[in-house]
């Protein structure tokens, strides 16, 4: 791939995959040793152990606080809504290191990293003062209100409807695969607000924002084979919103998702959920000594690597394609795609190459991440949209279809 005119272009001429490459300025190393510095001394005392697929499964409220309270939570919310001003790299190094840790990130992953730029790009002033503080002190968290049953990735066919009564609206519908709505406060629903038109299907679509203690709001369980509980399903039984809950402009859902995409699909956890793995099995081969590993093991090590190195810089490219004001939902598409093929494959290489088998049961360790990313494997390639739909938007940016 090479750079022409600050716009990425493959050596077919096809423009416009990733953003030009962002460079990390210098400052930002002493913030990322000061989250390492932090970070060790968390582990050092005991309070977490690393785990895969921390920003899925790990929720940990206390946690979430004490991020909080040195600031590396709402980074870039303003100052005046109770965040701290802080530019997208700077927030990219705090989530990039918390990810490698493997520390419990849930709580508030969703709610810093898509609801908060989505407040301030399409929220009112009143929604802003109402969840923003909350969301940069670690004590408001969010779910994602997008995907139906029957419906998978294709949003455009969400049955949930809204229809208009005196002084909002009526919600009905079911929401699934809602990661953490059972500890969330909210999250934004998209639903029909008009009849759906085979010929324009993204039409007739809105946002909500959502509190999910609202009567009518039924939140339903779904586990895991392991018992582990982070999936929910959320019922409507004609929950009232009020019309100052109407997030963004009503019928231009479509819009608005698409954008919070972006912000959800180009983030280092897209190939950074099973990194802990990665360092574990580097960690255990190491401990056979250099004699002890073959050629070929160190040639799929050294790919796995250089691959890591690859994806954080579409990643980073996109960060700054944001920090920007951009929304390149393209490029987010592909980060998400080449990454969760990516993290697959980091488990494949840990059960290939080292004699060790996945032991749920372990307090930590090699044998405890490969059976969290074991288990948590299959849901790479569909949460965020399908990798077969990213390909999809792949291909239309491209002109290929």
């Amino acid at each position: 791939m090479t750079t022409v005119a600050g716009a990425s272009t493959t050596l077919t001429g096809l423009p416009e995959l990733v953003p030009e490459p962002v460079e990390l300025p210098g400052h930002l190393a002493a913030l990322r040793a000061e989250v390492r510095a932090f970070l060790d001394a968390e582990r050092a005392s005991g309070a977490w152990t690393p785990r895969a697929d921390v920003w899925l499964s790990g929720w940990d409220e206390g946690f979430s606080r004490r991020l909080a309270e040195r600031g590396w939570l709402g980074m870039t919310i303003p100052v005046e809504y109770g965040g701290h001003g802080r530019g997208a790299l700077e927030r990219y190094v705090v989530t990039e290191e918390l990810l490698a840790a493997g520390a419990p990130v849930a709580a508030h992953w969703v709610a810093d990293r898509q609801i908060g730029p989505s407040l301030l790009r399409h929220g009112t002033e009143e929604q802003r003062r109402a969840f923003l503080p909350g969301i940069a002190r670690g004590e408001v968290y969010f779910g994602i209100g997008m995907s139906e049953p029957d419906s998978g990735s294709d949003l455009a066919s969400v049955r949930t409807r809204a229809e208009r009564v005196d002084g909002g609206w009526e919600l009905s519908g079911t929401k699934v695969w809602t990661s953490g709505a059972h500890h969330a406060h909210a999250f934004f629903a998209l639903v029909r607000t008009a009849p759906k038109d085979d010929a324009h299907r993204h039409a007739g679509l809105s946002q909500f924002l959502v509190e999910l203690d609202r009567p009518g709001v039924e939140i339903r369980p779904i586990p895991l084979l392991t018992g582990a509980h982070h999936f929910n399903e959320v019922r409507f039984d004609r929950v009232f919103i009020p019309d100052e809950r109407v997030f963004g402009e009503l019928g231009n859902g479509w819009a608005q998702v698409t954008g919070e995409l972006a912000f959800e699909r180009s983030g280092p956890e897209r190939f950074l959920s099973t990194y802990p793995l990665l360092a574990a099995l580097v960690g255990e081969l190491r401990a056979t000594g250099s004699g002890g590993v073959d050629a070929g093991t160190r040639r799929r090590i050294g790919s796995l690597v250089s691959r890591v190195w690859t994806l954080r810089t579409m990643s980073l490219a996109v960060a700054g394609a944001l920090e920007s004001g951009q929304a390149p939902e393209l490029a987010a598409a592909l980060v998400k795609d080449l990454g969760t093929r990516y993290e697959n494959e980091i488990v494949d290489a840990a059960r290939l190459l080292v004699e060790i088998p996945p032991d749920p049961g372990a307090e930590g360790g090699f044998a405890r991440l490969l059976a969290d990313a074991v288990l948590h494997a299959p849901g790479f390639t569909l949460r965020g949209g399908t990798n077969e739909v990213l390909r999809g938007i792949v291909a239309r940016g491209m002109g290929l279809r």
